[in-house]
């Protein structure tokens, strides 16, 4: 017992600071241990906030190394991936010499990523990929001391860093750009990491790859704000040219940076961590100073830490107590400093919050401000974005730019005007100067005389005269003198407007050159798969497989609505629908075989596939023609015919079908469509000669033009039908079968006589849809559209007439020719009412639209103004839902279509 007690006796005791420091030691062990553990959670901001508060105690981090080091980070996956969260805190927000003590342990932070380098899924990556990111942060800071870890900087300090020298500003952008991309990196990793299909954002291991995000946006915000200030001093002073690999950087970085903005912010997870900044749809212009007046800097907001917090910071659950449980006096001594510390931390972070409160107003205020000013710049921007809109849609490069054009030739007009009356005024200035000169002499020559002689009184009267001539003269002479040099003023302004204008105007050439290129590329792109899809689709045809698939007729004709549906909407569109139309070629072709597979013969199997191959290679034609030119005129009737042939095969097999019944049926609807036009000629002109007796002026001479040429068009289709009963008179006598009569013929053909009573269908029907088209225009003040659309239904009609009484021909048939004659006749009459309709529409409009502009006083052109922007804007609206309507229908018309067949 002595021993011991002499052994506790001679043992040196510590002193209370020694105790302090041996207690903070292990509180900072036991905080950053609890951080960093290994159970897949996002890390506590308490602990990390300790760890943080402790290098604010120490000045340094070397206490927050020390208790690193003996983690396992290297048998650990979570604990390693903690670790990296950790340490971009502390480096961000703890005391500025933990970046310099961290500059010695870079070593340690790349070898810890090669080694989870190696795991090739799950954390192994993004491991490495943070290290890369902690490295690179360090590697930028070492570079440049000047930025806190936070890299929050004033205006005034990031002009002193750059200390207004245009090289170190080049070099601060690269360095900038390399940190962005380790972080734009890293987000990437992240979220292609996380499985799509689960609420990843709501779970506990969701949440653990995410949290490191919060700092990621937080130094990815200030980068982005400092490369826009950068790059905008850049180009200031440096020729576009040297900067065209910036700019390209820079656009990339800044549709990745908006990209993970977005993302970050659909997620459930961020919402009261982090509000998170959104960037504008479009990048700052950099060749553009103007546009730097109008940038707003992204700000990211984090929630207040809330007080509660504090006290949860300091754990005395193992601080050392006596054996009766009470606190040693020095454990209590130690309480109170840290507490008094943390309650200064308190005031000095409300301090701070106070502050940042107090910009926060400043800001809102001058956003304010700002938005003031953006509103008059509101509608001048909203004319430009309709102009670049049109200039997308449009080829000819004329008329791309039209505002753009005018507002040149405006400039170059005052600038002529001004030029003009600079050159008035500068030979006015000079014909005074000489008057100027003359009365001079005058004065001199009266001087002279009046030294000479004695008398005063005349004399004196002159040159009073002469003097005051003179004065008057060099008044006039200073107000040109004003007058020139404002004209020399505005010339110069004037002359910096121009350029600036044909600046954008170069711009916005470039920019539409590079959007229709890609475009270009992308449609040919398009089209060569689609005639890749059209191919596939006829090999499919000679597969031995597709003779095990059958198909219903009914159902190969609601396939061919929607492939004639489909061309129709391909003519008005090119080659926009070009996907929706080699869909439909495709299934209608296999379709085509899976019918042929149910015909009763062999023959007629083998030339429905036969059919089905040439639909194909005749789309496959239109598809390389639209590849060579996108803007190419195609005709598509060709590849109609052989559609209408390809059906009629399909419904010769329909079962219930009377052949026999077919030589009749021709004859009925022959006669119908020939009964159909001539009571369309009829109407047309008893409609022509009603309006010349009710109508005049405009509304007469459009009706007269309009009915004109449709009557012309009736007429020549009367002639081509004429011509077609012929021909297939001359067919059926030259037919095998001609003595047994022609319903015996057309029942032993009966597929050719199904696309002859389809294609007499369609004239008949057509020419009622044009007579109630015109009918509409001369009563009811119709659209002349529906005439152009009507007529072309017609000569689509008239072209399958031709087709399907073609096919049986022969090719040296005078009355095959006299009916090629007539079809061409048609063809021509067609775009004789099409040219008529739009001139016609142009006649309206003149005559609606004729104003007196000069009789108008600025009040009235102004309102005139607004009221046409107005309009405009009612006609977009109205267009937007008539094409919604339109899609709607379309739809419908499939539906009803796929319920039908099935």
């Amino acid at each position: 017992m002595s021993s011991l007690s002499l052994t506790r006796v001679l043992q040196p005791r510590k002193t209370s600071l020694e105790l302090e420091r041996e207690n903070f030691e292990k509180f900072q062990a036991v905080s950053i241990s609890k951080a960093v553990n290994s159970v897949e959670n996002p890390v506590k901001e308490k602990h990390v906030r300790s760890a943080i508060l402790g290098t604010f105690r120490e000045r340094n981090g070397e206490v927050f190394w020390n208790c690193v080091s003996r983690l396992p980070l290297q048998e650990n996956r979570i604990v390693a991936w903690k670790f990296c969260h950790m340490l971009h805190k502390v480096l961000r927000e703890g005391h500025p010499q933990v970046i310099a003590q961290s500059l010695k342990h870079t070593g340690e932070i790349a070898d810890l990523g090669k080694l989870w380098g190696h795991l090739k899924e799950g954390y192994g990556k993004l491991i490495q990929q943070y290290c890369q990111l902690l490295l690179a942060k360090l590697d930028f800071h070492r570079r440049n001391p000047a930025f806190p870890g936070n890299l929050i900087v004033s205006a005034e300090d990031l002009e002193k860093i750059g200390d207004n020298d245009i090289n170190n500003y080049f070099q601060i952008s690269v360095e900038m750009f390399d940190y962005m991309d380790e972080i734009l990196a890293l987000q990437g990793a992240i979220f292609g990491s996380l499985d799509r299909s689960r609420s990843n954002s709501m779970t506990s291991a969701g949440q653990c790859r995410l949290a490191p995000l919060i700092p990621c946006i937080q130094d990815s915000s200030q980068l982005y704000d400092f490369c826009v200030k950068i790059l905008f001093k850049l180009h200031a002073s440096l020729p576009p040219d040297l900067l065209s690999g910036h700019r390209q950087r820079f656009l990339k970085q800044f549709n990745e940076l908006r990209q993970f903005y977005l993302t970050a912010s659909t997620l459930q997870y961020f919402k009261t961590l982090i509000q998170i900044p959104l960037l504008p749809d479009t990048a700052p212009n950099l060749l553009i100073q103007a546009e730097l007046r109008s940038y707003v800097s992204p700000v990211v907001v984090l929630p207040p830490t809330p007080t509660s917090e504090v006290g949860e910071l300091v754990d005395f659950a193992d601080s050392g107590t006596s054996n009766n449980g009470s606190m040693s006096p020095d454990i209590l001594v130690q309480r109170d400093n840290l507490i008094e510390q943390l309650q200064a931390e308190i005031s000095d972070q409300r301090e701070a919050i106070a502050n940042l409160q107090k910009t926060v107003i400043e800001l809102r205020e001058h956003v304010a401000d700002l938005e003031l000013q953006l509103a008059t710049k509101e509608s001048e921007l909203s004319q430009e974005k309709a102009v670049k809109e049109d200039l997308l849609l449009q080829t000819e490069a004329a008329a791309k730019y039209p505002d753009v054009e005018k507002r040149a030739k405006t400039m170059e007009e005052k600038f002529n005007k001004l030029k003009e009356v600079y050159t008035k005024l500068r030979e006015e200035h000079i014909q005074l100067i000489r008057q100027k000169a003359d009365v001079d002499k005058q004065l001199a020559s009266v001087k002279n005389i009046e030294f000479e002689t004695n008398e005063r009184t005349k004399l004196e009267e002159e040159l009073m005269k002469l003097q005051a001539t003179a004065d008057a003269a060099t008044e006039q002479n200073e107000a040109l003198v004003c007058k020139v040099e404002w004209a020399c003023n505005e010339k110069a302004i004037i002359e910096s407007e121009l350029q600036d204008v044909l600046a954008q105007r170069n711009e916005m050439e470039s920019r539409i050159k590079q959007v229709e290129d890609e475009r270009d590329n992308h449609l040919r792109a398009l089209i060569e798969r689609c005639r890749v899809i059209v191919s596939n689709s006829v090999d499919q045809v000679d597969n031995p497989a597709a003779s095990a698939i059958t198909c219903t007729p009914e159902y190969l004709s609601s396939v061919k609505d929607r492939f004639l549906l489909a061309l129709e909407s391909f003519q008005f569109s090119k080659p926009i629908d070009v996907s929706t139309l080699s869909c439909y070629a495709a299934l209608f072709i296999i379709h085509a075989k899976a019918t042929s597979n149910m015909a009763p013969d062999l023959d007629m199997g083998e030339r429905m596939a036969v059919m089905a191959k040439e639909v194909g290679e005749e789309c496959n034609k239109i598809l390389v023609a639209l590849h060579k030119d996108l803007l190419a005129s195609l005709d598509l009737s060709p590849l109609r015919g052989k559609i209408s042939e390809l059906s009629a095969l399909g419904n010769a097999i329909q079962t219930g079908e009377s052949p026999e019944s077919l030589g009749d049926l021709v004859e009925n609807e022959l006669a119908q469509m020939d009964k159909a036009i001539e009571e369309a000629a009829l109407k047309m002109e008893a409609m022509l000669s009603q309006s010349r007796k009710e109508d005049s002026g405009i509304k007469l001479e459009v009706n007269e033009k309009i009915l004109d040429s449709c009557t012309n068009l009736m007429k020549a289709i009367r002639v081509l039908v004429q011509k077609s009963k012929l021909l297939q008179a001359e067919i059926v006598a030259h037919s095998n079968t001609s003595s047994l009569g022609a319903k015996e013929f057309y029942k032993r053909n009966h597929q050719w006589t199904e696309g002859l009573i389809s294609a007499a269908k369609a004239v008949g029907s057509s020419a009622k849809y044009l007579l109630d088209a015109a009918d509409q225009v001369v009563c009811e003040n119709g659209q002349l559209e529906r005439v152009v659309v009507a007529a072309q239904g017609v000569a689509a009609s008239t072209a399958q007439l031709v087709v399907a009484s073609r096919v049986k021909a022969d090719r040296q048939s005078d009355n095959l020719a006299a009916l090629s004659a007539a079809s061409r006749d048609v063809t021509h009459a067609t775009g004789t009412v099409v040219a008529t309709s739009k001139a016609c529409r142009i006649l309206v409009q003149d005559s609606e639209d004729q104003l007196d502009i000069a009789s108008l006083s600025l009040h009235q052109a102004k309102r005139l103004e607004m009221e046409s922007q107005v309009r405009v804007l009612e006609l977009e609206s109205g267009l937007e839902k008539e094409r919604m309507r339109l899609s709607a229908l379309r739809k419908h018309h499939y539906q009803l279509a796929d319920d039908k067949a099935s």
